[in-house]
């Protein structure tokens, strides 16, 4: 960073903070010397205001100058805010605005949740006392229930796979200026090679979202269920009236005033879950495909929308890293009747005692209508991988977890 902060940013500070935000700066900051610095856009020697028709960046001149590193870039492009920030509320008031709702976003959310585990902890510990006492009584389990298929479960290996990538190349860029973003950077190869794992990352997601989609298209024509009933019916996602009473149960069986509620196929956080990737998918997605193809997008939409796609995908990125690898952690594997890692999601099977008292409206739904019989299995058909699927999870666990260490860090230490 010599260049910047020792000639440009002994009389430019501030310019030059803000350089260090912007994705040259943060390339630079991780070791990337071909980036743009401030002699490639204002020039070494001859550099002028930037409303002298002389200067590189004036507006005569601001497009061919942006061409260098950029061959496609147009009028609408060099409406890009280079040293704009979203601290400055009466110059900046979109990106303001947009940062401070981004940042409302994560702390109601994170809130909500945080509330939402803190209570569950000591029903869950009660939970887990409970089925250890079961355990001890009984000979194991003979009977498995199958929950996932096996498109289902491959879907969320490449879900997984994935989403570890976009976490430790994004989180890696957000947070530039940290000496564990620089190593990291050098352990896969540079800022160059780190930037196209995260964009093969992003490929393969929408991938795997693409194909879901058709999936669920495929499933509605085949079973022949009416629209409404696909979207609000009992095996669907989408949330519906039950959602809210069983929200409403479990708060009173949190707070010791009513019994766990019987729960049905899904759960209204899992639900969350669920709608959380197709609103990241369409956020980040859209976002990041802005700051990938910025040439392209300008042609029709101004420039500073660059600025607010970087603010909403680094923030909206930041809350699916830290919901994934804690709040979706513990609802699925760190809760204690859960720990050390709930398995069905890569298996497909969930043990026939647990299932039916996890899930007993689904449980008496299937009886009644006789489709339980197809869903049970010997304990002999169960998953013969159980060794390597645990391996294979604590492991993505474990990665999860360090990078949320790595994220409080650079929070707290560092992050501005």
């Amino acid at each position: 960073m010599s260049e910047v902060t020792n000639q440009c940013g002994a009389c430019h500070q501030d310019v030059a903070q803000t350089y260090m935000q912007t994705f040259h700066g943060k390339a630079y900051q991780l070791g990337y010397l071909k980036t743009a610095k401030c002699s490639d856009c204002h020039g070494a020697h001859k550099i002028y205001s930037a409303d002298n028709p002389k200067s590189s960046v004036s507006p005569q001149n601001i497009v061919e100058t942006c061409k260098k590193c950029h061959p496609d870039a147009n009028k609408r492009f060099t409406g890009y805010l280079t040293h704009a920030t979203h601290h400055n509320k009466t110059k900046y008031p979109v990106l303001y605005y947009t940062f401070w709702g981004m940042t409302a976003l994560l702390i109601a959310v994170f809130g909500f949740f945080g509330i939402h585990l803190l209570l569950w902890l000591p029903r869950s510990i009660q939970i887990m006392r409970k089925k250890k006492k079961e355990r001890e009584s009984t000979v194991g389990d003979k009977y498995y229930v199958v929950r996932f298929s096996l498109s289902q479960r491959v879907t969320h290996i490449f879900v997984i796979l994935s989403f570890i990538m976009l976490a430790f190349t994004g989180m890696m860029m957000k947070f530039a200026g940290m000496t564990w973003a620089s190593k990291l950077a050098q352990i896969l190869g540079g800022v160059t090679a780190a930037g196209n794992i995260h964009r093969f990352a992003a490929v393969i997601t929408f991938g795997y979202f693409g194909f879901h989609v058709a999936s669920l298209i495929r499933m509605k024509f085949k079973r022949h269920i009416p629209f409404r009933k696909f979207l609000f019916g009992k095996e669907s996602l989408m949330f519906n009236k039950q959602d809210l009473r069983d929200f409403r149960d479990t708060l009173k069986w949190f707070l010791g005033r009513g019994n766990r509620p019987e729960y049905g196929r899904w759960t209204y956080w899992e639900k969350f879950d669920y709608f959380a990737v197709f609103w990241g998918v369409a956020v980040i997605g859209l976002s990041g495909l802005i700051l990938w193809f910025p040439e392209f997008f300008t042609k029709i939409l101004p420039g500073w929308l660059i600025n607010v796609a970087m603010i909403i995908h680094s923030d909206e990125a930041l809350l699916a890293v830290g919901f994934i690898f804690t709040i979706h952690f513990f609802n699925t594997h760190l809760r204690p009747d859960a720990f050390p890692l709930d398995t069905v999601i890569f298996t497909g099977t969930v043990p026939y005692e647990e299932y039916k008292n996890d899930r007993p409206r689904e449980y008496e739904e299937l009886k009644q209508s006789g489709k339980l019989r197809k869903a049970v299995i010997k304990k002999e058909e169960h998953s013969k991988w159980e060794k390597a699927i645990k391996v294979f999870g604590f492991l993505f666990l474990t990665l999860g977890l360090f990078l949320v260490v790595l994220i409080i860090y650079s929070m707290l230490f560092g992050y501005k």
